[in-house]
């Protein structure tokens, strides 16, 4: 688009006069943690088998998994889906084929310890290994930490950058801002199949589920007013 010359005169004379009046721009951030309950479990079970047959293995692995089914769907306060399934060629020498492998896996979910720790011993006692178990903050669990850490961390950017316009003696107005959030929470544990004298017992699984952080980082930019 083309502009009169007088129009396009005044439009740079308001463009440089807003210029002109803007102040300097300072960048800074301010973070906020909390912490959040592991309330959530998840694991990873599967059954294993070797043998020279594939198709009798996987009749053998069916058979358990339909085992574990029909045990976990006995208890509603966990869920259940299908993991990953495969059979694969074990190779000896002169990269023969001297066996097969196939293994079957379930993911379990539960927000009840005590039920998915006695569920996993008795899985392990039918012949079951746990490969996985992860402990997190449900969704609810992490919001409410996620809103109480952003609160925090607003207020401290705030704070910030109220003391930095203080010390030039000037008001300032919020530019730009960026709220991200992050949190870590323990690395899943590996587990191993238990001896097959353990396995007898069935006992419940020792399982501490501690805390999470949950981490909101309030970033941006304030102008200082001339």
């Amino acid at each position: 688009m083309r502009f009169p010359p007088l129009a396009a005169a005044l439009f740079a004379g308001t463009l440089l006069a807003t210029a002109a009046q803007a102040g300097p721009l300072i960048e800074l951030s301010a973070d906020a943690s909390r912490l959040a309950a592991n309330d959530l479990l998840r694991a990873n079970v599967y059954a294993e088998a070797s043998g020279n047959n594939p198709a009798d293995l996987a009749r053998k692995i069916n058979q358990d998994i339909a085992e574990a089914l029909k045990l976990i769907r006995s208890h509603p306060s966990v869920t259940v889906k299908t993991g990953q399934q495969s059979t694969y060629p074990v190779y000896g020498q002169n990269q023969k084929v001297e066996s097969w492998r196939n293994r079957s896996e379930l993911l379990l979910e539960s927000k009840d310890q005590a039920t998915m720790s006695e569920l996993l011993g008795k899985l392990q006692a039918m012949r079951l290994a746990l490969g996985q178990l992860t402990q997190l903050p449900s969704p609810a669990t992490r919001a409410v930490a996620e809103d109480e850490a952003t609160r925090e961390a607003i207020r401290a950017f705030r704070a910030r950058a109220g003391l930095i316009a203080e010390q030039f003696g000037k008001p300032y107005k919020i530019k730009q801002l960026n709220v991200q959030q992050q949190g870590s929470h323990p690395p899943p544990m590996p587990m191993f199949r238990a001896a097959k004298s353990m396995m007898a017992e069935a006992a419940p699984m020792p399982i501490e589920a501690g805390e999470s952080q949950v981490t909101t980082s309030v970033s941006g930019q304030i102008e200082l007013a001339d």
